[in-house]
């Protein structure tokens, strides 16, 4: 069945990976234990993405490492296609260092992911709570500041897998201007080997290019209508283009 029927391989895959995630994330906990809320917490369920990552037939490979922030934090931005993207964040995890990520709290509730989630020192917030959230940004910004740390976020707000990018939402973007820091765009070539219409999921190859850091030192609120505008450019043009060449080379798609 699993090579012979290309809707039992899907479905398949997804357990896979589903369940292969959750356990990486998770069996981990005793050595996260001794290190609460450490980021290099989040190296050990990164180490187990590559490995599932491998066992599903998906090689990445990773461009612009030059172009990291360094001795700095930032707020790092990248395209979200799919649950999938979570084996994006483990093959940048060990590379950038620091990583942190936002979660909705309701996250934390779902044991033992939750609390290996907190370990790792994942943000959560409380989205029905605008005050409370909006506490929880400013405490990003501080330790985006002095602990330099580099907040992934997914501007899109929704997976999106086409090749035009969504409008971005505004979150990221207060955070980095009230950080005063750099936004370090992201963008993953879109993942040819899954379609969910035809139910197929294939081995692939996608690449993860690091875009050069956009500054936001200086700028306001009233800024933030062009600092969207300047990194969704940046990253649409950076996506059509890394998108486009991969096709021709791993897939043969004009």
């Amino acid at each position: 069945m699993y090579t012979s029927s290309h809707a039992f391989r899907y479905y398949a895959k997804y357990t896979i990976f589903s369940v292969l995630s959750y356990i990486s994330a998770t069996i981990f906990l005793p050595l996260m234990l001794w290190r609460p809320r450490d980021y290099r917490n989040g190296l050990l369920p990164a180490w187990g993405g590559r490995q599932v990552s491998r066992i599903l037939g998906i090689t990445w490979e990773m461009k612009g490492k030059e172009n990291i922030v360094q001795n700095s934090g930032c707020v790092v931005l990248i395209n979200h296609q799919s649950c999938l993207d979570l084996l994006v964040l483990s093959e940048i995890y060990p590379v950038m260092e620091k990583c942190t990520v936002i979660s909705k709290k309701e996250i934390f509730y779902v044991w033992p992911f939750g609390l290996a989630s907190w370990l790792w020192g994942t943000i959560f917030i409380d989205r029905l709570n605008a005050e409370s959230a909006q506490r929880t940004l400013n405490k990003t910004g501080e330790a985006i500041r002095h602990k330099q740390a580099k907040l992934c976020m997914f501007p899109e707000g929704t997976r999106h897998g086409g090749p035009e990018l969504l409008n971005f939402k505004k979150g990221a973007f207060h955070v980095a201007i009230s950080a005063q820091c750099p936004i370090q765009p992201v963008v993953v070539t879109q993942y040819f080997f899954v379609d969910h219409g035809k139910r197929t999921f294939d081995p692939g190859h996608a690449v993860i290019t690091i875009l050069p850091p956009i500054p936001t030192e200086g700028m306001t609120k009233e800024d933030l209508p062009d600092l969207i505008e300047k990194s969704r450019t940046a990253m649409q043009e950076a996506y059509t283009k890394s998108s486009a060449e991969i096709k021709t080379k791993y897939y043969n798609v004009s």
